[in-house]
Parts: structure tokens; sequence; C-alpha cells
């Protein structure tokens, strides 16, 4: 038995019996070549410009995506920003002009009279009727077919209901109807006579709540300065006289439902527009090389190194960054208006495209410390997550149904976990104490051992614990950087090739960009 035959060992009860077995004849001068080969795939773009004069390209090219992909989310980005602005503007223009006696500063914008509640109705209807020559802004009605779309006055109201809280009876239908009055725009109503011909009558023992829906056209004009074409803005506008609790007190809200499209005729003179558009993988030859002339298979550990993360990263930011800029040519052009997933398609593919310049910073391993930390606490901290979303799950659904009748940051469920992960960060904590300090005994009590029991086991312990995972993580990195990490067979077999980046001997290599990969089980693996 030759020493250059593979050694095999096996045996119960872990004790070994080794032997070695016969392969087939290997060619040495195939074993190194094939060796280089591989250590020439793992090596940086520097090295590889040094043993083959190879320009790192795709580098140059990552650079250059960064600078283009960044110019075009800050061209898309002040456009947005026009978006919002025109839309927050609009909001705020509306609840001054239809909301009597409106003043930003009212939180809680409310009426406690009968007379009040039907005086404002009428008011907003006035406003309406007369809002094209009112309105400072380029507003005006929907016409569709050459109709105006009318303003309604829809009331929500219990089938039946008789309410007599002197002698402690009622006799109720809770099931809702809703009753509607349609008001056209440039009607000939007179201001003194609006209230007898509009016909309202309001029942205030029934009444859930007033409706009025009314729609606003409207154009933004300010991208023309930034080269844009504008867009046409549709304001679909509830006001809302809420009733539901019968506490006396109606409460009013202005909300604003948008809707953007493309404006079907336009013309813009003596500017130009400009529109942009951006457009723009390694398998394992190994698994065969080692089944054949090792007489074993690779584990899927080992194979899965050939397979380069920063790739797919770079596949997934790309395809977004083409997705993103077609729609955001759609949109420059007028052909769609879906802001929101273009946004969302560029802002993803930039934030990817700025990660993958960590890629380069691996082949110096100071830099890329925390790279390598994330990627090795990542299994722990995933395992030890799940178990704690299950306790901060519990807390959630907890406050949620007892404190929430009593705080207003436990009032629905998702409310509840953004203040306990605020809480855990170190807010709301004192908010949360005093606004539940005048509740009864047992509610008191309750949020007491609630806040002093979540606090302490989130910020204290889970979050320590989370911190210490990470910590043992990068202590295990830096002492694999001092004194080097255990080598895979892989990286094993590769060590052994001693010959230096500028040997001149990868040259005489005929380089293979395709490799492939047999797919076989893994093995006798350990």
């Amino acid at each position: 038995m030759s020493d250059g035959e593979p050694l095999l060992c096996g045996g119960p009860n872990k004790h070994l019996a080794c032997h070695r077995t016969a392969k087939p004849h290997v060619d040495p001068q195939f074993v190194e070549n094939f060796r280089r080969k591989l250590k020439y795939f793992f090596m940086s773009p520097c090295q590889k410009y040094k043993a083959r004069g190879r320009k790192p390209w795709k580098m140059i090219l990552q650079i250059l995506k960064i600078v283009i992909i960044t110019c075009q989310l800050v061209s898309f980005g002040l456009s947005n920003e026009m978006m919002v602005t025109f839309k927050e503007q609009n909001l705020i223009a509306f609840k001054h002009f239809f909301l009597k006696n409106y003043q930003d500063r009212n939180k809680d914008y409310a009426l406690y009279t009968r007379h009040e509640v039907k005086d404002h109705v009428l008011y907003i209807i006035g406003r309406y009727l007369h809002l094209q020559n009112l309105m400072v802004g380029n507003h005006a009605f929907e016409r569709i077919n050459d109709v105006f779309t009318p303003l309604s006055v829809c009331q929500e109201l219990y089938r039946h209901a008789s309410v007599l809280p002197a002698n402690e009876t009622f006799d109720i239908d809770p099931r809702v109807e809703t009753e509607c009055v349609s008001i056209y725009p440039l009607s000939p109503y007179k201001k003194d006579s609006m209230e007898n011909e509009v016909n309202l009558t309001l029942d205030f023992q029934r009444l859930l709540a007033v409706n009025v829906y009314l729609k606003v056209k409207s154009i933004n004009l300010q991208t023309v300065r930034h080269l844009e074409l504008p867009d046409c803005y549709d304001f679909n506008i509830n006001i809302k006289f809420d009733n539901h609790a019968h506490s006396g007190q109606i409460r009013i809200s202005l909300s604003s439902d948008v809707q953007i499209k493309v404006c079907k005729d336009w013309n813009v003179s003596g500017s130009k527009l400009h529109y942009r558009l951006i457009v723009l993988f390694d398998v394992v030859e190994y698994t065969k090389f080692a089944s054949v002339y090792h007489s074993k298979r690779v584990c899927w550990s080992e194979r899965m190194e050939f397979i380069n993360s920063w790739y797919i990263l770079f596949i997934i930011s790309d395809t977004l960054t083409i997705a993103g800029s077609v729609l955001k040519i759609c949109i420059q052009s007028k052909e769609l208006t879906n802001y929101d997933v273009c946004s969302i398609l560029l802002g993803t593919a930039t934030m990817l495209v700025w990660i993958g310049v960590m890629r380069y910073l691996s082949f110096f391993q100071k830099y890329y410390i925390l790279i390598l930390t994330l990627q090795a606490a990542l299994p722990n901290v995933i395992r030890f997550s799940l178990c704690a979303v299950m306790i901060y799950l519990s807390y959630c659904f907890c406050g949620w149904i007892v404190l929430g009748p009593h705080h207003e940051n436990f009032r629905t469920f998702i409310m509840a976990a953004d203040c306990l992960f605020s809480m855990i960060n170190g807010d709301e904590i004192y908010s949360t104490f005093t606004k539940l300090r005048n509740k009864k005994d047992l509610v008191w009590l309750f949020s007491r051992m609630y806040i002093y029991t979540f606090v302490p086991l989130f910020t204290y312990m889970i979050l320590s614990l989370f911190i210490a995972l990470i910590t043992d993580t990068y202590e295990t990195i830096r002492h694999y950087q001092k004194h080097g990490a255990p080598l895979s067979e892989l990286q094993a077999f590769i060590a052994e090739c001693q010959d230096p980046p500028n040997s001149g001997k990868y040259m005489m290599d005929e380089e293979s960009s395709t490799f492939w990969c047999l797919c076989a089980p893994c093995v006798n693996c350990t």
C-alpha cells in the first residue's frame, strides 16, 4: 500500500479503524493545475490582477452603478417629495376651507350642540358650491360625460332607536341604515334658503355618523420647473361627523384619498423634458474532481463555498434597479403614476447596491469584521429571536386586551406592539406610567406589574443576551484572525498550492469561466 492512497476510517462506538483503499491513477501535474485553478477562483481582484493581469471590471462596474443609481434615486426622490408636499398642503387647505373655524392646533375638533352640527354641514355645502370661485389653487369639480359629480351627505342611522335615559329604558334595532342626499355643483341655491332647499333632517337618537363625500380635481404644476410633466390629482374627500359613542361630543375629521392620474391633454412651451433609462455566474468542478479521483462525495457546506452570495445580492439589486428605472421612465413620460411602487423598487435597489460595496472590503479582514460577525452569528440570532418574539407577542396581546380601554397607546394591537418596542429602547416608559396613574386600583396595579416585568425582562435580560450572542461571535472571529480559522477539506486542498499570484504559472492555465456541479447527497461528512 502506497502513501498516495487515501486513508478511510470507520468503526462502531467512535473507535476508528483506518485502512488505505485503492484509487484511480492521478496525474500529479493535473492535480496541481486543478488546485491552482481553484486557488485562482477564490482570489481577490487585486490578486487576480497580479496573477493574470485581469482588471477589476466588476468592481469598476459596481462603483459606476452606485453613482448612476444614486443620482437616479435623488432625482426621483425630489419628484416624490414634490408629490408628497402637494398632497399634504392640499389636505391642510381642505381642512381650513371646509371646516368652520378650523385651527391647525385643534387636535380634537368637535361639536356639542345640534345647531352646530347642522350649521357645519350647511357650511360645508355652501363652501363646496362656490369652490371654484373661493379657492386660491387650481381646483375644480369632477365632471364625467358633462355631468358634475355631486356632493353626498350620508347619514348612518340605527334602524330604530327609542332611548329614555330618565326612565333607564331603551328600545333599539342595532342594524344600520344609510340615507344620502346628493347636491350638484353650480346649483341655484341661495344662502338664506339653503337649509329648506337641501331638506336636511338629523335624528340624533338614531344618528351614528354623518359623512360628507365630495370630489375635487387639481394639477400639480410645480414639477414643470424641474423638467417634469405635471400630474393630475383626484381628491376623494370624506368629512366625518362621528357620533358612535353618543357621548355628547361629535368629533369631526377630514380625510382625503388621492388618486394620481396622467393628464389627458398637455402642452409645455419653452422647455425640454429629459428621461433616463438604466439597463444593464460560477458553478463548481471541484465536486466532480473529488468524486472521480478521491472516491468521496463533497458536503453541501463545501459546495456552498463556491456560491458567492454577493453575486446573488447584485442580481437582486440589478433586477430591482431595472424594474424601478422602467417604472420611473413611465412616470416621467406620464404613462403611469405608481409613485409608491417606484420608490420602493429604487430605494431598495440603492440600499442593496451600497451594501454590495462591502464585498470589496472582504479582501481586507480588519474592515470586513462586521459582515463576518453577522454572518457567523445569524443562525444563533434567529433561534434566539424566535423565542424572544413569542414572549413579546404575549405581552402585546395582554397589553392590547387589558390596557387598551385605558391607554391610547394600547388601543389596537399594532399600537401596543409599537409602544412596547419603544419601551425596549427607553421611550414611552414615563408617559405610559403617568397616563395610567389615575385609573382604577385593579387596572393601576396590573399596569405596574405589566410594565415592571416587561422592561427588566426585555431591556436587561433579553436585550443583554442578544448583545452577548453578537459579542461572543465577534470574539471568536477576532481569535480566528489572530490564530487562524479551522480549514474545510476544500480550503485545505487549495492551501497545498504554494504558487503566489505573481509567479506567472497562472498565465499558463487555461481560464475557464464556467464550472459545473454534480449534485450528489452528502455522505460521510463531518
